[in-house]
């Protein structure tokens, strides 16, 4: 499974990077206002960054104007792809993009049907949110296992990228679920490889290292 970086965050995005674990990158408005800085600057120093994908969302709402700012963020860099929300606009303006070649992330998606859809348009990646489903009491995960049956049996190209994770229990169902993608917060990422065993397995290496050098 491939790890995508859900942040916008330069120094964060340098760190995890440099340890050979960022497949990607997702960001969304939310994520961009944080850093409190030009949203098409930030998007190209990302993708400078890292070789894979990078998600840029556009703002509109009306197909038309998904469509032409889809072209232009396009345009920043050879990675770059745009993320559309899941709606009827959306849909038609992930059609028309997949004509031209632009590659496209359509987000917000929480069930089987809206997935579908978005693979049908042409999608390149789907996001379906695992947290938030399982805020309203809906399985987050399940719903990825059912999108990845789904895909398969169809033989639909859409790769799936579970969003909206919030613990290692997201992180390892998902994988185990068959999600191709999970993007993942960077505050989360130091909890997927520390365990206290590990620690605790180190401070005795060490203790049992000083009794012997005494």
């Amino acid at each position: 499974m491939k790890f995508f970086l859900d942040t916008a965050n330069i120094e964060e995005i340098k760190r995890i990077n440099g340890l050979g674990l960022v497949d990607g990158v997702t960001t969304n408005p939310t994520i961009i206002a944080r850093e409190g800085r030009d949203f098409e600057t930030v998007i190209k120093e990302i993708c400078a960054l890292v070789e894979g994908p990078v998600s840029a969302e556009v703002i509109s709402l009306e197909t038309d104007g998904m469509v032409n700012e889809a072209r232009e963020i396009a345009q920043w860099a050879d990675n770059i792809v745009v993320k559309i929300p899941m709606t009827e606009a959306g849909l038609a303006a992930v059609h028309i993009l997949n004509k031209v070649g632009i590659k496209t992330n359509v987000t917000l998606i929480f069930s089987v049907a809206q997935g579908l859809m978005a693979a049908k348009a042409g999608a390149t990646y789907i996001s379906p949110f695992v947290g938030r489903l399982d805020d309203i009491g809906v399985s987050g995960i399940n719903l990825v296992v059912e999108l990845r049956q789904v895909l398969d049996k169809y033989g639909l190209k859409s790769e799936i990228i579970a969003a909206s994770i919030r613990n290692i229990e997201h992180v390892e169902a998902t994988a185990l679920a068959g999600s191709h993608i999970a993007t993942i917060p960077g505050s989360l990422f130091p909890k997927l490889w520390t365990h206290p065993l590990t620690d605790n397995g180190i401070a005795q290496f060490m203790m049992d290292w000083a009794e012997f050098s005494k």
